[in-house]
């Protein structure tokens, strides 16, 4: 993965995300937890590198669900994010695993910078300018939200992470593409773009190699 779209400072990766709130009578998922045997040794420096791919993948698997279990499942995180100092670098850990892994790390990346973009007057003004082209573009109808405000980027986010969470896999990286290769010519097409615009567009273009190096060919 590209330095710049991994260690650029994006937030808080695993935060709340805009309109994501579950929706009543939903079922909170309860299948889904770290072996913290694994996490403990791990954290020591004692795990095989076998058994780190697996928690890798149990990391992987659980992310798409932080926002909708139980606290205590999901503050088993915890030790490893205190271990690696921040989010970004447990993005980078898995990063290095390939497979889902890798792909989740990378799309979760991109997931924060649009939730950061969110709340870029400039990226918005750009996005406006693309929908006043074409309202909806090929792959993202049915997911963009009527009008362009500060909720239209982090829906999108949204949309993606349930893709992941319902492991609809394939159907998340597809979204993901879409949404960062739609980006990326918004930038390019942007009416007087400034530094913000420029940089958003540069980054969507590394993410969209990005994950679509880590999805799965067939």
């Amino acid at each position: 993965m590209h330095d710049k779209p991994l260690l650029k400072s994006v937030g808080e990766l695993l935060r709340r995300r805009h309109g994501s709130a579950r929706p009543a009578g939903q079922i909170v998922q309860e299948g889904f937890a770290l072996d913290s045997a694994k996490v403990s040794d791990f954290i020591a420096g004692t795990l095989s590198s076998q058994d780190e791919g697996k928690l890798a993948d149990e990391v992987a698997e659980l992310l798409p669900h932080h926002w909708d279990m139980p606290t205590k499942s999901v503050e088993a995180l915890t030790p490893l994010v205190d271990h690696f100092g921040s989010q970004q670098e447990l993005m980078a850990w898995l990063d290095g695993h390939p497979g889902r892994p890798r792909l989740t790390a990378r799309i979760y990346v991109l997931l924060g910078h649009l939730d950061q973009y969110s709340e870029d007057p400039a990226v918005l003004a750009a996005v406006q300018h693309a929908r006043a082209q074409d309202p909806y573009p090929d792959g993202l109808r049915g997911y963009l939200t009527p009008e362009t405000n500060d909720e239209t980027l982090g829906s999108l986010a949204f949309r993606i992470e349930k893709l992941l969470g319902d492991n609809r896999e394939q159907d998340a990286t597809a979204l993901a593409l879409t949404t960062a290769d739609w980006l990326h010519r918004a930038a390019q097409n942007a009416e007087a773009p400034d530094a913000d615009v420029r940089e958003m567009g540069e980054l969507m273009g590394h993410m969209h190699q990005d994950i679509s190096e880590a999805a799965p060919h067939t």
